[in-house]
C-alpha cells in the first residue's frame, strides 16, 4: 500500500499542463549573441549606422569641394581685417565677392569696391611661407574662415585708365578729369586726402583709395614705388557686392553716384 501510494504520488507529481514538458525539454537557451544584443536585426542596424557615417563623411567632402569651387570661380567670401574701408565696411564683415562681375567684357568702374591681388603694386615681394601652411590658410580664407592673404586688398576705384586724378581742389575735394567729387561715403571727419597728388592713370590700371582715408594705405602710399600705386585690372579678383555676415549687417553694397557727372578723359572715354 505504501508502494502504491508512492507510485500514485509520483504519477501526480509528474503531471504538467499539456505540452509543458515538451516545451521545457526542447526549448533552447538564449544564444550568447542574442544575450549581448547582437541579434541579426541589431547587427543589420549597426551596419546601416556604419554606412550612414560613411555617407555623412562623403557628403561633407562633396560639400567642401563644391564650396571651394564656388569660391574659386563664382562667389568668394572675404573677411575684412582692418578699418581702412569704414564706414562702408567694418572689421569682421564678410564680403561676398562677385568673381563674374568683370569676366565678360565689363571693366571696373569708378566707385566700385573691389578686391584685388596687390602683388607688384601694393606688395613688391610676397612674403615667403610654408607651402602646406599656405595651402591650408588659402583654403580657409577662400571660405571666409580666415583673414585674406597679405597680398589681397579691398579698396574703392577712384580712377580708371586715362583718368586724371588730382587732390585737391580749393574745397579740399578730389578731382577726376576736372570734376570735383562729393565723396559722401568717406569716414566722418576724414579729409579726402592729406597727401597731394596729380596723376594720370595708365590704361589697363586703376587708382584705388580706402573710404577711411586717414587709416588707409592705398595708391597714394605707393606713388614713388614701381607701378606708382596703380593696380593692374588683371589683378582684380572681383567686385564686392554684398555683406554676408554678421547677419545684422546683411546687405547689398549700393553703387555710389559720386562719379556720375565725371566726364571721360578729355571729354570722352569712360563715363
Amino acid at each position: 500500500m505504501d508502494t502504491d501510494t508512492q507510485h500514485e504520488k509520483r504519477d501526480h507529481s509528474s503531471v504538467t499542463p499539456t505540452g509543458t514538458a515538451e516545451r521545457s525539454r526542447f526549448s533552447r537557451s538564449p544564444r550568447p549573441a542574442e544575450e549581448a544584443g547582437t541579434a541579426p536585426e541589431a547587427a543589420e542596424e549597426t551596419g546601416r549606422g556604419g554606412l550612414s557615417w560613411r555617407r555623412t563623411g562623403l557628403l561633407g567632402i562633396i560639400c567642401a569641394v563644391f564650396l571651394l569651387l564656388l569660391s574659386t570661380f563664382v562667389l568668394q567670401p572675404f573677411l575684412i581685417p582692418s578699418g581702412s574701408m569704414e564706414p562702408t565696411l567694418q572689421v569682421g564683415d564678410r564680403l561676398l565677392v562677385n568673381k563674374l562681375a568683370y569676366r565678360f567684357g565689363t571693366a571696373p568702374q569708378r566707385g566700385d569696391v573691389i578686391v584685388f591681388d596687390g602683388t607688384g603694386s601694393f606688395v613688391q615681394e610676397p612674403p615667403r611661407e610654408n607651402p602646406v601652411t599656405g595651402l591650408l590658410h588659402g583654403a580657409a580664407a577662400a571660405l571666409g574662415l580666415a583673414e585674406p592673404a597679405e597680398t589681397d586688398f579691398v579698396k574703392r576705384v577712384v580712377g580708371v585708365g586715362g583718368d586724371r586724378v588730382v587732390c585737391c581742389d580749393k574745397g579740399g575735394r578730389v578731382q577726376v578729369n576736372g570734376r570735383s567729387v562729393d565723396e559722401r561715403y568717406l569716414h566722418a571727419g576724414d579729409a579726402p586726402s592729406r597727401v597731394p597728388f596729380d596723376i594720370v592713370v595708365p590704361e589697363g590700371t586703376l587708382w584705388v583709395m580706402g573710404d577711411h582715408r586717414s587709416e588707409s594705405r592705398d595708391s597714394r602710399d605707393h606713388l614713388g614705388e614701381p607701378g606708382g600705386g596703380m593696380v593692374p585690372v588683371k589683378r582684380v579678383i572681383g567686385r564686392a557686392d554684398w555683406i554676408g555676415w554678421p547677419l545684422d549687417r546683411w546687405s547689398a553694397l549700393e553703387p555710389t553716384d559720386a562719379f556720375r557727372r565725371v566726364p571721360g578723359p578729355e571729354g570722352g572715354g569712360h563715363g
